[in-house]
């Protein structure tokens, strides 16, 4: 029988566990933390938010243990600022099959108890780049998959692809109580999106606490040194909380109701940090000789303004573990962990890395057209219009970043679009989307004359 080692133990690591050991093979997992200290004591590692590709993953696996528990997010509500308190742009756009996000320590803590169950072996402890070594001379394969740890540092960082030096934002995150349910007059649960083209962005998600159950995540993406970024230094989630109800007072005041009453779900139920995006090479040797493979965040950092980083790494998952079952007992050599990676990256990664970028830019014009386009888009089930069609398609982007990414910077693609949904008359449908984002302008300058008189 083959072994495998596996280091980490997040959400990309364990799919790539589980699918090993259902496929035959010996898996040892490392992990820095128990399964109860991801529960008890850990922070969140992020939102991870799941699409439908990748959480079909996880039903394959049968590890879909929260499907009647967590909240069903159906679609996208998107609010468009170029500029303070100028809503210009609205959308509602309703995925094809829900998402769904929940905590990393609940989904990690049942996921490697669910391990152990199934036969693979846990190891606690921390691995450095030395027990690394020898980790990998006792395996046919070792993977690295510890997110943007200490260990990522020994895949070389790609250049060629890796188009950020710096952070792009600032983030703060926490996860609340006592907010409503449900968005106010919306016939879906969707992620709440505010997009202030001068500051940044804020994300609502529903999400499934590991305590507390249904909730939300709520995601702060700061344009350094904007009237978004307050976060830098807070040791407090308290006040973390504060500082997210402040931003949504002071940039997005229609939305300070829905914030009003929300408090933080657990002490440790925040973040603060930033991300530089970086794709590295999928091979490390390490000094002994070995070669090893990097899964994930470890392989591909993403910002999280797209959501990528958890989708990503499920797919990634897939993958890999598809492609060891077909190479047999053949080597698992640095020329094989390459092409391995480099196949994945030509058919999915590249379209999700190029998604994240463009939403980190200013908003290109092909992208403002579909925006246009899709003007009036309320996600009504029954709305068959083709500006409901277009606002959908724009959101299952999100779960499938190769079917729209490329008309977000072609105008010819992006007008191709459009007419696939309208009947062919692009030119018509953006013509009516100006003149509906004119006519409500109007009626909001007259709404603030009136309540200033």
């Amino acid at each position: 029988m083959r072994t495998i080692a596996i280091i980490g133990s997040g959400i990309s690591g364990l799919a790539a566990g589980h699918g090993l050991l259902r496929a035959g093979y010996r898996v040892d997992l490392y992990s820095d933390r128990s399964a109860h200290e991801w529960l008890t004591t850990s922070r969140p590692t992020g939102t991870a938010a799941r699409f439908d590709l990748a959480l079909s993953y996880e039903r394959e696996l049968g590890l879909n243990f929260w499907d009647d528990a967590a909240p069903k997010g159906e679609g996208v509500f998107l609010t468009f600022c170029p500029t303070l308190h100028n809503p210009l742009i609205r959308l509602v756009g309703r995925f094809r099959a829900p998402f769904q996000a929940v905590d990393v320590r609940l989904q990690s803590w049942r996921w490697m108890n669910e391990f152990e169950t199934r036969g693979g072996n846990i190891v606690i402890e921390q691995v450095t780049v030395d027990r690394l070594g020898e980790i990998a001379a006792a395996h046919d394969l070792t993977i690295v998959a510890t997110g943007r740890a200490d260990l990522c540092r020994i895949f070389e960082r790609d250049e060629s692809r890796s188009v950020y030096d710096k952070p792009q934002r600032n983030l703060g995150m926490v996860t609340v109580t006592g907010g409503p349910s449900r968005v106010a007059d919306l016939p879906l649960l969707p992620v709440k999106f505010d997009f202030l083209g001068t500051d940044g962005e804020i994300f609502f998600i529903p999400y499934h606490h590991k305590d507390v159950g249904p909730c939300w995540n709520i995601l702060v993406e700061a344009k350094p040194g904007s009237r978004m970024d307050l976060f830098a230094g807070i040791v407090d989630g308290n006040i973390a909380v504060q500082r997210m109800k402040e931003v949504v007072t002071a940039l997005f005041p229609w939305d300070e109701p829905f914030v009003r009453n929300m408090q933080l779900a657990d002490p440790l139920g925040w973040l603060i940090g930033a991300v530089t995006t970086a794709v590295r090479r999928p091979a490390a040797r390490l000094a002994s000789g070995a070669v090893v493979a990097a899964l994930g965040d470890t392989a591909i950092s993403y910002d999280p303004i797209a959501a990528q980083g958890a989708n990503s790494g499920m797919k990634q998952a897939r993958h890999l573990v598809e492609n060891i079952v077909a190479r047999g007992d053949g080597a698992f050599d640095s020329d094989w962990i390459t092409s391995t990676f480099e196949d994945y990256f030509a058919t999915h990664a590249r379209h999700a890395c190029r998604f994240s970028n463009l939403l980190l830019e200013p908003i290109t014009a092909p992208a403002k057209e579909l925006l246009i386009a899709q003007y009036g888009s309320d996600g009504e089930r029954e709305n068959h219009s083709p500006q409901q069609r277009i606002a959908d398609a724009f959101v299952e982007n999100f779960n499938d970043p190769r079917l729209l990414t490329p008309a977000f910077t072609d105008m010819a693609v992006s007008r191709q679009v459009i007419a696939s949904h309208a009947e062919g008359r692009w030119l018509w449908n953006g013509m009516r989307g100006r003149a509906s984002i004119a006519r409500d302008q109007i009626k909001a300058k007259l709404r603030r004359r009136e309540a200033v008189q």
